[in-house]
């Protein structure tokens, strides 16, 4: 048998390593596109802690280029949200407080392959077959301990996602976006704008941006970068709550601060699925301030990022 010096092997190795990640570069960068460009409507299962739910959805890229989507849940209560290019339009029921609460949505994530690969390996990891349509199956694998692993089912003719799964460091599958019918459209025929008459408009509470001597964090993960700091009124207190939201390109957090005016709360840590949220009292010149991080990152990361909150010189944003 004919035996092959090591450094031979190795290289093969690596170059496979090289071309498979560049596979998985390329198709994220499809996925980047796909969402902006192309229309579809279907319906899909959303599993997170056990629970799931079913919804239909229309996405519509229309002439101008506008991203508008319906999304209607069809077991139990008919939540309805229409948005367009990311912002929420209207809503219906509970969905109209928190829609208000949660201000503008971003429609996609702005993937960069080229800086998610600091954070993630990125692999092709095969292929799959979802709601009777070929995919080609990406994992992106986190490098440390503070943000979870996807896996994600890209449908082969347009680069869609048809099912994305959230898994932690042990394996687990927190969250499952799954398609069970998926039909992509040439053009939208304008039912993604065609909302209910129960789903009622949504105001946005007036933001403002904060000055840059307001807060800072001594701590957040390699990758989080601070994308914005705003400043607007709690719909509960109406005190003014900051809001700071880091993002790594692909996952994001985001820490609330609000003065508490001598209100009296219990610092407090849960999960649901894969979000976490860990709230802490900050002792301040002003008084006490309690501090919240949500998102979905392990919650011993979520509680190192809440204790590394300080007043003072922000964060020059990205």
């Amino acid at each position: 048998m004919r035996s092959f010096p090591l450094v031979v092997l190795m290289g093969s190795l690596l170059a496979t390593s090289a071309a498979n990640a560049a596979d998985a570069q390329d198709w994220l960068l499809k996925l980047q596109s796909a969402e902006q460009q192309k229309s579809f409507h279907g319906t899909f299962v959303y599993e997170r802690d056990g629970s799931f739910s079913t919804h239909g959805i229309w996405h519509e890229v229309d002439a101008g280029g506008a991203v508008k989507e319906r999304l209607l849940q069809l077991d139990g209560p008919p939540y309805e949200v229409l948005r367009t290019n990311g912002k929420t339009d209207c809503a219906t029921g509970t969905l109209v407080e928190q829609s208000s609460e949660a201000g503008q949505s971003w429609l996609t994530r702005t993937l960069d392959p080229q800086q998610l690969s600091q954070w993630y390996d990125l692999r092709d990891a095969g292929e799959s077959r979802v709601a009777g349509r070929n995919a080609v199956v990406l994992a992106l694998v986190p490098r440390d301990q503070h943000r979870y692993g996807f896996e994600l089912h890209l449908d082969r003719e347009t680069a869609l996602p048809l099912k994305s799964l959230l898994i932690n460091e042990d394996g687990h599958v927190l969250e499952r976006f799954q398609f069970t019918d998926f039909v992509p459209q040439e053009a939208g025929d304008g039912a993604a704008s065609k909302a209910s008459g129960d789903c009622k408009p949504v105001q946005v509470s007036q933001s403002e941006v904060l000055p840059d001597n307001a807060w800072r964090s001594d701590w957040v993960p390699p990758g989080f970068t601070l994308n914005s700091i705003l400043q607007r009124r709690s719909p509960a207190s109406s005190e003014p709550v900051a809001c700071m939201l880091y993002g790594d390109g692909i996952t994001q957090f985001s820490v609330f601060l609000e003065p508490l005016r001598g209100a009296r709360f219990d610092d407090a840590r849960s999960q649901l699925g894969p979000t976490v949220a860990v709230s802490r009292h900050m002792p301040t010149a002003e008084g006490e301030v309690m501090v919240t991080v949500v998102g979905e990152i392990p919650l011993g990361t979520a509680e190192r990022i809440a204790l590394s909150i300080r007043p003072g010189e922000a964060q020059s944003l990205q």
